[in-house]
């Protein structure tokens, strides 16, 4: 399975995007996913995550509010709206899926625990 990530740009602060994540080659329909960031010189930062059936998600007290995870498992995608953008949300976005299946419906923060990554999306918010 590979997972690619969509829909970065450029856009001013205050405006929208929408991330898409797109698994190929097989289905995530059973994992929990996440959404990650990093900038130059830091490390990859938990920005949302939901679990397998959507119940679950859990969001970065940076952008709560802001910011909203989702997924539609018939179509093998996984979203993040992002409202009211800001500089500092300037990063490289990855979307991660774990690879082991668990139940229940709290989503884990810690990047170690997401084994497929997609490549990237550049997100850069001008002021």
């Amino acid at each position: 399975v590979q997972l690619q990530a969509f829909w970065g740009g450029l856009v001013q602060a205050g405006e929208s995007l929408r991330l898409s994540c797109v698994a190929s080659g097989g289905t995530f329909n059973n994992y929990f996913m996440a959404w990650f960031r990093q900038t130059s010189g830091q490390s990859r930062e938990f920005v949302a995550g939901i679990s397998w059936n959507g119940v679950g998600t859990a969001h970065a007290d940076s952008v709560k509010g802001r910011f909203a995870i989702s997924r539609d498992n018939a179509k093998n995608t996984l979203w993040l709206q992002m409202n009211n953008l800001q500089p500092e949300d300037t990063a490289v976005y990855y979307c991660a899926s774990e690879t082991q299946w668990r139940g229940g419906v709290i989503v884990s923060i810690d990047r170690s625990r997401y084994g497929l990554w997609g490549q990237g999306t550049l997100v850069t918010v001008s002021s």
